[in-house]
Formats: C-alpha cells, sequence, structure tokens
C-alpha cells in the first residue's frame, strides 16, 4: 500500500527537541515502512526519515509565522490534487482545512487530532460532499467532544516502548516524580503537596512555560519549595534522562486540572514500570487500568490514600498490560485497520 502521512509545517521531523504530534509521525512512517508498506511524508523541509520519502512543505520555526502558515495551505492543496491517484491512504496529523481538494476523491483518508477539536471545522467538512474519512482522536473523551457529524474512532497515542527501560524494583525510599510542562494546568503545586503530606522525595522534570502568567506560577508557586533535597528540579529532560528519573521513582504523580486528550507521559512512566496515579480528568481514566498500572483518584485526599498501594503494583505486568495497549507497533495496526 502506498501511503502519504501529512503534518504542519513547522518542526522537522524527527524533532530535534519540542515536537510531540511530529514524534508520533515519525514513528508511524517508520512503522507502517516495516510492515511493508511504502511511506511518503508531506512534511517542513529538512526532514528525514529512513527508508521513506519526504517531500519538503513550508520551513522550520515553531511556533509558526501566521503567514507561512497560511502560504502552507495552497501548498499543501497542489500537492494532494497532483498525488490523488498515487496514493492509497493519506494519514494527516495536519490541518483538517489540507483535506479541501481530496474530498470527495475515493483516496482513503484518515484524518487524526490529538488535541482539541474544532467543532466548527468538523461541521463545515462534513456538509461538504466526501468519501473514505474517517476522523480519529487520541482517545475517546477527546473524541467525545469533536464528535458532531462524520465518522469517529478513537485511536490511542502510541510510544516505542523498546526505547524504555523496565526497572522492576525500587527501594522503599524511592521518590515520586511529577514530569511535563510546568503550567498550572498540569497540576505540578498539588503534586508538591502530596509529597510533603506523605513524607516522600519528588522530582520535578520539564520546562517552564514561557507564558508570563506561567512564569510568575512557577515562581510563586513551585519554586520556592525547590530545596534539591526533599523537592528537586532537574529542569527539561532528554530521553535518557527520562528514563532514568521515571524508572527510579515509586509512582508519577499527574493532578490535572485540565481535560488532557492523552498525556504520552503516563504511558512512558509505565513503560519503565513505575505506576502512575492520575486525576480522574481526560483520558487519565482510559490509560490508567486501576491497581494494574496505576490508580485514578478524584483529589488530592484519594492520591496520599493511593500512594501506599503502590507496592502493590507488579511493575513487570504494568510494562507489559501498557505495552499491548499503546505500543506504536499495535496502534499501527490500529490505524491500518480503521477501513477494512
Amino acid at each position: 500500500m502506498n501511503i502519504l502521512i501529512v503534518m504542519d509545517p513547522g518542526i522537522l521531523v524527527p524533532p530535534k527537541g519540542y515536537g510531540g504530534h511530529e514524534r508520533l509521525v515519525y514513528m508511524f512512517a517508520k512503522e507502517y515502512r516495516r510492515l511493508g508498506h511504502n511511506v511518503h511524508l508531506l512534511v517542513t523541509t529538512g526532514s528525514e526519515v529512513e527508508g521513506c520519502v519526504v517531500h519538503d512543505f513550508g520551513k522550520e520555526g515553531f511556533p509558526p509565522k501566521k503567514w507561512n502558515a497560511r502560504k502552507a495551505i495552497p501548498v499543501a492543496w497542489k500537492f494532494l490534487w497532483k498525488h490523488r491517484d498515487q496514493f492509497d491512504l493519506i494519514h494527516n496529523f495536519g490541518r483538517l482545512v489540507y483535506l479541501i481538494p481530496i474530498l470527495n476523491h475515493p483516496v482513503k483518508k484518515i484524518m487524526t487530532y490529538g488535541r482539541e477539536i474544532s467543532r466548527r471545522n468538523v461541521s463545515i467538512i462534513n456538509k461538504l460532499p466526501n468519501r473514505n474519512l474517517i476522523f480519529t482522536g487520541c482517545s475517546n473523551n477527546l473524541v467525545s467532544r469533536g464528535n458532531i457529524a462524520g465518522k469517529w474512532q478513537a485511536v490511542y497515542n502510541a510510544i516505542e516502548f523498546d526505547n524504555y527501560i523496565l526497572n522492576e524494583s525500587v527501594p522503599q525510599d524511592a521518590p515520586l516524580i511529577f514530569l511535563g510542562r510546568l503550567e498550572r494546568v498540569k497540576g505540578c503545586h498539588t503534586a508538591i503537596k502530596v509529597a510533603k503530606a506523605t513524607g516522600n522525595k519528588l522530582i520535578i522534570a520539564g520546562n517552564v512555560s514561557p507564558l508570563p502568567e506561567e512564569q510568575e506560577y512557577f515562581k510563586n508557586e513551585i519554586e520556592p519549595h525547590i530545596d534539591n533535597e526533599k523537592v528537586i528540579y532537574v529542569g527539561q529532560v532528554n530521553d535518557e534522562q527520562k528514563n532514568h528519573y521515571l524508572g527510579k521513582a515509586k509512582a508519577f504523580i499527574f493532578p490535572l486540572e485540565w481535560n488532557e486528550p492523552f498525556g504520552m507521559v503516563m504511558t512512558e512512566a509505565m513503560a519503565c514500570g513505575t505506576p502512575v496515579i492520575g486525576y480522574r480528568r481526560g483520558s487519565v481514566p482510559e490509560v490508567v487500568e486501576d491497581g494494574i498500572t496505576g490508580y485514578v483518584v478524584n483529589d488530592e485526599k484519594e492520591m496520599i490514600e493511593a500512594l501506599p498501594k503502590t507496592k502493590q503494583i507488579d511493575r513487570k505486568l504494568c510494562r507489559i498490560t501498557a505495552k499491548n495497549k499503546f505500543d506504536v507497533s499495535v496502534v499501527a495496526k490500529n490505524y491500518l485497520s480503521l477501513f477494512s
């Protein structure tokens, strides 16, 4: 099968740093290729994916300038119309508007969402003649917020489990970990409260948001608690450091204050064998299997009560359970089976 994967221009594939969706594009391109398909990508100029054909599309630079983002639309339209008969499947991780020229063409089309869905755009597109178009969201929770028209399916995000190292046991005094952008909605302030209330060390990893209100949040509510003894901030981490810190933790704390569409870091923790304790928000109840890969709780009190129970979780089973659901080899086949 000839497959084209489309992504908004701005970040290279694979990304050098930030770029969650670009990592997904890279993983799926490699996996589709491994499964024997011919894979093309319409992605940022300068991208490279071994074994795949890359078509240059826009300039590197994030966030993209508004003018560059607008210019990308006619470029995508021209490419998709010109090559409309060359592909069996077009998997779009970029903007929905890119698909307009081929909406009613028989080529199979997957429109994948990993962030909040514009119900208005979905409604407009579905009023136009269209064929063989399936919308996907990275959780049932996200799909429920965008499923107003058309055919929808939840297909979870994926990680490459082979890139993560299982740690089958940790000592009793192992730390807790919070990993993510240091923004209020991610709940790092609650993670600090939980660690202090339970006498646990807490490792905080992640970048501080450049937004002024989030800078104030970090300065006033996070930084004063960092003493590098009980509350330790290690900054932004690369893949090797992520493995190290997630693997040595007794639990990953995820006290969200918003409906996160997926939360890839939960699966990364599970891949290291580390159970997740997360608030019942967004995709958390879908990703965490109670008593097997962690615990879903409703508030800070329940999070504190759940912590001692993490000792009962088999860390090897935690990884196996998550791998069977979220490994790229599983999720790629889920995408390819949508039209079966």
